[in-house]
């Protein structure tokens, strides 16, 4: 199938704006170099994406070493997103101005040394101060990544392949954290979760001094400080609102720290639109197609943290696994992304992103569907392995043109904060899943029968949650069928300027 949409050009966006980066991120002379840049960029996307999930396998051991409260081992998790969501749009406006690769570098030392913090904290207070540390410089890290790989993959097959590892790499990134988490906290200790990002980020910082040129924007780049104080504030109080409705949807922090998040955004909104040099020009995200890729990745990325969290606790809890044999179990859903996304690839020049973007979240769907069937008995192969291969692809589908199509037809000066922008619906997303599906399978396991086993309860509360999130995941397919229309030969070799519109 085609997609039927006219050729399209990025004057719908900006109408005097160039085709072509002003500056690669490599020495154009020495094309082998953007692969190598990629595996560093796919480096750094890979560490920041383990740590979403390999500090949860180590959270209970860390909360009995430290003596920490039940309240204060949830902030663990929360401080990162809180920091991380809320300065994503100032980290890629900084990575814009400042410079990308110096805003790469710098928050992957920021990163690293947060890391060490947290790696050696002798105390509850030390952690939370390195995980929130971590979210900051993820910020900066992430969106600098992403424009970095847009910068030097301009257009045609080499960028949907570039794209394709990196969608590869944020796909599955999550679930190959819960193997190393649980192998590292088995056979080191917690503190390895967190120690482990020392030496991934000094090989990617070696790489990327000589190899990585500097990009940065072009023409005016005075900071939007209104805005940039608006968003922060706004989806600082969105995310924090989604934490508190873990404890209940009608308290007064909830709503109000919800209520006050939406205002802000808002008014941010409102801002932007008059803004002589806005913090997230409209144009980036009232686009019809890259709005498309925006909603199905906040979908998509709630589907899936409510797929793995609660698929892990149901190995450890009601299968009785250890940390170790729980993230082996994850695997196949990490092998069916790493295995399916090179066919997507292949796929993608000749149907059209259109097309995989609306099968994938059926795939999703379907998937989770089938590990909602599981009971507490517990047969791995018949009901938990087919669903997360299911899973598994339907993300491959969706993740590769994805991340391409988020950031098509972008002006080169706004190629940070429209990476931020892709990164921001997934933390949002899974800010609102976690909320969600907390809340519940906390109404389910309240309402089970008196005098029954508490285990069926649980598995009860895990199976509406599959259920919920392959309803949410399936809302994604009828949005990219309407809203991502994009011309498949952009996505063939040496195709004319690649537009979206």
């Amino acid at each position: 199938m085609s997609d039927t949409a006219p050729p399209l050009n990025r004057s719908a966006d900006a109408p005097n704006a160039s085709t072509e980066p002003s500056e690669s991120a490599v020495d154009p002379g020495h094309p082998n170099r953007r692969w190598v840049m990629l595996a560093v960029v796919a480096l750094a996307q890979l560490m920041v994406v383990l740590d979403g999930t390999i500090v949860n396998i180590a959270l209970p051991a860390a909360q009995i070493d430290l003596g920490m409260s039940d309240s204060d081992r949830s902030w663990v998790v929360t401080l990162y997103a809180l920091a991380f969501g809320s300065l994503l749009l100032l980290g890629g406006r900084i990575a814009d101005y400042w410079g990308r690769k110096r805003s790469f570098i710098v928050g992957m030392i920021g990163f690293a040394a947060a890391s060490a913090l947290g790696g050696f904290a002798v105390s509850g207070e030390m952690l939370l101060v390195a995980r929130g540390l971590q979210g900051v410089f993820a910020a900066l890290l992430a969106p600098a990544a992403l424009a970095l790989l847009s910068v030097t993959f301009p257009k045609g097959r080499e960028r949907t392949r570039a794209f394709a590892v990196y969608g590869t790499v944020a796909g599955s990134g999550a679930a190959v954290g819960l193997l190393l988490g649980g192998v590292l906290t088995e056979y080191l200790s917690w503190h390895w979760c967190l120690l482990v990002n020392v030496p991934i980020a000094l090989v990617a910082i070696i790489a990327a001094v000589p190899l990585i040129r500097e990009s940065r924007a072009d023409g005016d780049t005075k900071y939007d400080i209104p805005g940039a104080a608006l968003i922060t504030a706004g989806l600082a109080s969105i995310v924090y609102g989604f934490s508190r409705a873990e404890l209940g949807w009608v308290r007064v922090d909830t709503i109000g720290f919800l209520a006050l998040g939406v205002l802000l955004v808002a008014a941010f909104i409102w801002w932007e639109g008059r803004s002589k040099n806005p913090l997230l020009p409209l144009r980036v995200i009232l686009n019809r197609v890259r709005g498309g890729a925006y909603l199905t990745s906040m979908l998509v990325g709630a589907a899936l943290l409510g797929a793995l969290l609660y698929l892990t606790i149901y190995f450890q809890l009601v299968l009785g696994m250890t940390a170790l044999q729980s993230g082996l179990a994850s695997l196949p859903m990490a092998g069916s992304i790493i295995l399916g996304a090179p066919i997507v690839t292949k796929l993608l020049p000749q149907v059209g992103p259109r097309l995989l973007m609306t099968v994938g979240p059926l795939f999703a769907a379907a998937g989770l569907f089938w590990l909602s069937g599981i009971t507490v008995d517990g047969n791995y192969a018949a009901q938990v392995l087919p669903g997360q291969i299911l899973l598994g692809l339907g993300l491959a589908l969706v993740f590769v043109p994805m991340q391409n199509v988020a950031l098509s037809g972008i002006e080169p000066r706004d190629a940070g904060v429209a990476g931020a922008a892709l990164t921001a619906t997934q933390q949002i997303g899974g800010s609102i899943g976690t909320a969600v599906f907390t809340a519940l399978y906390a109404a389910v396991v309240a309402s089970a029968a008196p005098g029954s086993s508490p285990f069926a309860g649980f598995v009860d509360g895990y199976s509406t949650v599959f259920l919920a999130a392959g309803v949410g995941v399936l809302i994604a397919a009828p949005i990219s069928w309407f809203m991502v229309k994009v011309p498949r030969s952009g996505f063939a070799a040496d195709p004319e300027a690649l537009h979206v519109g």
